[in-house]
C-alpha cells in the first residue's frame, strides 16, 4: 500500500521512501513464494487524510493523522478495495480480536506485547472494518516476531523500525515540513504568570500544548500552555503551572465501535467507569464517562490531572483491555477555569 510518494509534492525524484519498501516487500514475497502487488491510495491519503489534518494544525489543534489513515485508508479505502464478502485482511498491528460471548459481536482488545500495542491509533474503525480484520501478531512479542523472520530467512529480520508520520520522513523536522504547506502568521508569545511578551510565534501550528518553547535568553524554562485562535496568541508557563493540567475534557466528534450501542452507563448520574489514553505509550489512566444530553457529546472527567491534552487530539476509552471507542478533543478544562 503506497500512501505517500515525496517526489509527488516536490516534484523531483527526491525522496523515494515507499520504493525501499515496495523493494523489501517484493523480495520477502518471492522468498515465501507468494504473489503481491501494490495499491496506490496516495488520493485517498491526501483527500481524507492529509488534507483535514493540515485545516486542524492551521487553526491551532493538535491532529493525529495516523488514527485516521488506520480509519479511513487501511481499514477504510484498502478493505474496500480487497475484503471481499467472506474475505479477511491481515495487517501487522499488535492489536488483538475478539468476540462478545453473548452477541458475538467483534472486541479491538489490546494484544500480549504491551509495549507494541497499537490499539490507540485503530480505535477509531468501524465495526463493519474490525470484523474482516486479522491481526496475526496479537499474541506475539516483538522479539518474538524478529525470531521467525530470522528463522524463514527473510532479510527483514533486522531491519529497523520505522518512526513517526509517513509523509515527513525520519529526517526531517515536522515544523520544517508543515512550513510548506502553511503560511506564516506570527503573533506573540506571551509568558502567562507575568503577563510579559517574551517572543513571537511563526504560526499556531508551530506549537503543541506542553511543548518547551525555546525561547531564548529566559532564566526559567518555559511550556506551551494555551493557544488562542482568536488573537492568534501562544501563552507559556512554568513546568510547574497549573495551566498545563488539565481536569476533564469534552469531544463533540465521537465514535464508538459498536456505534449503535454505546455503554448504557454513560448516560446516567455515575456515569461510566474505564481507562483512558489522549496519546500514544501512555499509561492509561483512571476516568468517568458521561454523554452531555444537550448535544451527544462526550465528557471524560479524570481522576487525577492530566498534562499536556491538547485540542485536536484523540482520546480513546477502555473497559479494562477492551477498546470501546475514541474522538478528538474539542475543549479541555484547566483547574484555572
Amino acid at each position: 500500500m503506497r500512501n505517500w510518494d515525496t517526489r509527488d509534492e516536490s516534484g523531483t525524484d527526491k525522496g523515494c521512501e515507499w520504493e525501499r519498501d515496495w523493494e523489501d516487500v517484493q523480495r520477502v514475497c518471492k522468498k515465501l513464494d507468494i504473489p503481491c502487488e501494490m495499491v496506490d491510495l496516495s488520493r485517498e491519503y491526501w483527500l481524507r487524510v492529509f488534507e483535514p489534518s493540515l485545516k486542524a494544525w492551521e487553526r491551532g489543534d493538535t491532529p493525529n493523522p495516523d488514527i485516521w489513515c488506520n480509519r479511513e485508508v487501511k481499514f477504510g479505502a484498502l478493505m474496500d478495495r480487497l475484503a471481499k464478502d467472506g474475505e479477511f485482511l491481515a495487517t501487522g498491528h499488535y492489536a488483538r480480536r475478539g468476540h462478545d460471548p453473548l452477541t458475538h459481536r467483534p472486541r479491538l482488545l489490546r494484544p500480549l506485547d504491551r509495549l507494541k500495542d497499537q490499539t490507540y491509533y485503530l480505535s477509531s474503525i468501524t465495526e463493519s472494518s474490525l470484523s474482516k480484520a486479522l491481526f496475526p501478531l496479537e499474541n506475539m512479542t516483538k522479539a518474538e516476531v524478529r525470531e521467525v523472520a530470522k528463522m524463514a530467512g527473510l532479510h527483514t529480520a533486522s531491519r529497523g523500525e520505522s518512526m513517526g508520520i509517513c509523509f515527513v520522513g525520519e529526517k526531517r523536522r515536522f515544523t520544517d515540513f508543515l512550513a510548506d504547506y502553511l503560511p506564516p502568521l506570527p503573533g506573540p508569545i506571551i509568558d502567562l504568570y507575568s503577563g510579559r511578551q517574551v517572543g513571537e510565534h511563526r504560526g499556531l501550528w508551530a506549537y503543541t500544548i506542553g511543548q518547551g518553547a525555546k525561547i531564548r535568553n529566559l532564566p526559567e524554562k518555559l511550556f506551551v500552555a494555551h493557544k488562542d485562535r482568536d488573537t492568534n496568541t501562544v501563552w507559556v508557563a512554568p513546568d510547574s503551572h497549573p495551566a498545563l493540567l488539565a481536569t476533564e475534557l469534552v469531544s463533540k466528534d465521537w465514535s464508538w465501535i459498536w456505534d449503535d450501542a454505546p455503554p448504557s452507563p454513560i448516560d446516567t448520574p455515575a456515569g461510566l467507569r474505564a481507562r483512558m489514553q489522549f496519546r500514544h505509550r501512555m499509561l492509561d489512566v483512571p476516568c468517568t464517562v458521561f454523554r452531555l444530553p444537550e448535544d451527544g457529546s462526550i465528557r471524560i472527567i479524570f481522576d487525577d490531572q492530566q498534562k499536556a491534552v491538547a485540542p485536536g487530539q484523540v482520546a480513546t476509552v477502555w473497559d479494562n483491555n477492551w477498546c470501546l471507542g475514541s474522538g478528538v478533543i474539542e475543549t479541555v478544562v484547566t483547574p484555572r477555569q
